[in-house]
């Protein structure tokens, strides 16, 4: 129908040739046009890829970040005249089949659907989650909805849909894991609409690194830290004032974060 919202829904993937045909079997039986962008890997990913015929595939030629993949998949989708873009994960932590479900909450004046594993606290068994990661995911979900004046819940959920008329307004530098954070104070600082919707909490692979330094918590933290801070400063710094009149920081201790803040 003429009328219906084009929907994609795209994948970062690095070096998953043992799971990667699996879950897009399951991923293409909910969604319509698929992307994967295959991010530098040397597995005998890229092969499994390009022997399909039921997906779409861009490849970085050397792995770059998961923040890079993901921008990625934001300039397909306005490149390509979508609608909206699901964003889902490639580690099994996400069910495809609610993949309709969040391309079909945004829409209207919202901009970003974001799953939430923490959003029904009554289905949560917090001990799924590894506890580095609960503490880290907690610690600076906290700290963004008091400085950056948000309401969510999960900071780091991958499994999101956008409109992709509001992604042409945010500027993604970020290329790791914590590209994330640095899209909530885009979003803050720009006035977009966000919205949360319920995801199961699966944890599969509780020893997956973040790459070197990264894989110790309390650096991790430190750099989530610093990423925002980043993101704070390049923003107000840009001379285009804040959509929104809660990107003030307000009196909690994360103002550090507008005022030279030196990560831990």
């Amino acid at each position: 129908m003429p009328n219906q919202p084009r929907y994609l829904t795209a994948l970062p993937v690095y070096n998953e040739a043992a799971h990667v045909d699996a879950v897009l079997d399951e991923v293409v039986l909910y969604a319509g046009d698929v992307l994967v962008v295959n991010d530098g890997s040397n597995d005998g990913t890229r092969e499994r890829l390009e022997a399909r015929g039921d997906i779409r595939v861009v490849h970085h030629e050397k792995n770059k970040g998961y923040g890079a993949a993901l921008k990625t998949a934001f300039d397909y989708a306005v490149a390509n005249g979508y609608d909206v873009l699901v964003t889902i994960d490639c580690d099994g932590q996400h069910e495809p089949q609610r993949i309709r479900h969040l391309a079909e909450a945004c829409t209207g004046d919202i901009d970003i659907v974001s799953g939430s594993r923490y959003l029904d606290a009554k289905d949560i068994a917090s001990e799924a989650a590894p506890a580095d990661r609960r503490y880290i995911n907690q610690t600076i979900t906290n700290e963004i909805n008091e400085c950056l004046g948000l309401s969510i819940t999960d900071a780091f959920c991958g499994f999101k849909s956008y409109r992709v008329e509001a992604l042409k307004q945010i500027e993604i530098t970020e290329t790791g894991y914590a590209m994330p954070l640095e899209l909530w104070v885009e979003a803050a600082y720009k006035g977009l609409k966000i919205v949360e919707v319920a995801v199961p909490l699966i944890y599969l692979d509780e020893t997956r690194s973040f790459g070197g330094a990264l894989d110790d918590a309390k650096r991790r933290l430190a750099h989530y830290r610093e990423v925002i801070h980043r993101a704070i400063v390049r923003l107000k710094e840009s001379g285009t004032p804040a959509a929104t009149p809660h990107f003030d920081f307000g009196p909690c201790g994360c103002s550090q974060y507008a005022s030279g803040y030196e990560p831990c």
